[in-house]
């Protein structure tokens, strides 16, 4: 029960950083500090986006229109802090 739970654990560690490499790559890109042009900053933005775009996308299926502010992220974000906590406090009272 155990390495499951680390497992999983590992699983939303892994997301979250994914994530966030991803909001501050968009930044960055948006700031003009990081160029799509350069073939490898092309390839991991493609890769991040592949990546997380299926999951980005059905939670735009739920939110509101913002204009220009994509409010996917921090909700994604927030969802897998909430299933850490869930994970944890669950695992507490099976030990």
């Amino acid at each position: 029960m155990q390495s499951l739970f680390q497992i999983l654990m590992l699983v939303l560690n892994v997301v979250w950083f994914i994530i966030i490499a991803h909001v501050i790559m968009s930044w960055l890109i948006n700031f003009q500090v990081l160029n799509l042009r350069q073939p490898l900053v092309a390839q991991i933005w493609d890769g991040l986006n592949r990546l997380l775009e299926p999951i980005y996308g059905r939670v735009r299926q739920f939110l509101p229109q913002m204009g220009g502010l994509d409010l996917a992220p921090l909700v994604v974000l927030l969802a897998v802090a909430a299933l850490r906590i869930i994970l944890v406090n669950n695992y507490m009272l099976f030990m």
